[in-house]
This record gives structure tokens, sequence and C-alpha cells, in this order.
């Protein structure tokens, strides 16, 4: 059975949208970022960059979210586009990997965890902005992101945009009015039995709760001296 290394972030949880959508059985492994699970030896094998999410299936090895979309799409032959739309489709799953997914992730990160910066967070915020528009003028123009067809595009996406909804993340209560085509297409994906399953694909998983010093070492080992 395929195992999906996983702890309940944006990136994994769109991985299980995929799986979910394509009916693929799999086993949800916790692998507990704030307690450092990505760092150890055992880890790195899979993924030596020592981010979540990975897969294991048989003798396949696959680490980063966008590489596992596209192979497990590619593999079943369904949500990865057609011969008229793939382009379109990975442009846009690009877009996510290249911009969106980074830019909400420093958002978040400016936003709640280390607030100190008025720059950083001015810049990361409008920067998250700028996407939700980009995404909004082109869904105002066509239901999914790469055309008529729902792909892993969309996924991809989904997991940011729902993470910031969420979690109030520039998309406050005025977010449905700012960006109306974006919501639209968020609510439509939510609405899917399979995003509700992906969204609790690792209910069940006993993680870390407390965010603290040693949290903050696992998840960001570079920003302290001894790690470097």
């Amino acid at each position: 059975m395929l195992k999906l290394f996983y702890h309940n972030t944006p990136n994994p949880t769109k991985v299980a949208l995929l799986l979910e959508e394509l009916a693929h059985p799999y086993e949800v492994v916790a692998t507990d970022i704030w307690d450092g699970a990505q760092h150890t030896p055992e880890f790195r094998r899979i993924n030596p960059n020592g981010k979540v999410p990975a897969i294991i299936e048989g003798d396949v090895v696959i680490f980063d979210s966008t590489a596992i979309l596209l192979w497990l799409a590619d593999r079943a032959e369904q949500f990865n586009g057609d011969a008229r739309s793939r382009p379109q489709m990975l442009s846009w799953l690009m877009f996510v990997a290249s911009g969106l997914g980074p830019f909400c992730g420093q958002a978040f990160h400016f936003l709640n965890i280390h607030t100190d910066s008025a720059y950083a967070t001015n810049r990361y915020a409008r920067e998250l902005e700028r996407h939700f528009s980009v995404l909004d003028k082109h869904l105002t123009l066509t239901p999914w992101l790469a055309g008529s067809d729902y792909t892993i595009a969309d996924m991809a996406a989904w997991g940011w945009v729902d993470f910031a909804v969420r979690n109030g993340l520039v998309y406050g209560e005025d977010g449905g009015h700012r960006w109306p085509a974006l919501t639209r297409w968020c609510a439509t994906i939510n609405a899917r039995p399979a995003a509700d399953r992906a969204r609790h694909a690792g209910d069940h998983l006993s993680v870390k709760q407390a965010f603290d010093e040693d949290t903050m070492r696992a998840l960001f080992p570079q920003n302290y001296a001894e790690a470097l």
C-alpha cells in the first residue's frame, strides 16, 4: 500500500486530496515536524530536504508535493489535463509551486510567528493578496484553473487557499467580496467529499501540540547558529 508521510499542513493535504479523488488506498504515516521527525536519518533517506510530504509505493520513492501530484495523476491518467488543457495545467501548477505556496507560507510565518518585522509582514501579506488577485481574475473566465476540467493544478492551489481562508490569512471577513471567483472555486472544491476526507486524513495521528522553543528549532533549525 502507498505510504504518505504526512503532517497536517497544506502540501501533504493536497496529496491526500488527489489520493482521495483517485480512490487510491494509502496509509498515512505520521511525520511530526513539530517534534523534528523530518530530521531523522530514516526520513532524510526518503527526502534529503527534510520536508513533507513524501510517498513510498513499492520501490518508488517521491518527495515534493508537486512531483507527487504529477506522478500520481500521470500514472492514473486522471486529473492531469488533456492535450489541450495540459499546458495551462502545468503553468498553474508551477504558479502554485513557485509563488502561491512560498508566499502563503512566508505570510503565515511573519503574521503569526515572527511579527517583529513590519517590512517582511507587509511584503509577504501583499504578495499573497496579489497571488489571490491573479487567481481570482483568471477564475472569472473559467471554472477551473486549466479550463473546463478539474485538475491537480486546482488541488495544489486549494491546499494553500483553503489554509488561508481557514486561518484568516489576509483572507479576512471581506475576502469573499475581494475575491469572489476564488471564493466560489474554493467552496466548490470543499463541497467535494474527497476534500473533506483529505482535510481529516491525519485526525487519528498523535502529534505534538505545544508550540515551544523545541518546535521552533525543529521547524527552523537554520535560524540557530549551531545548526549552520
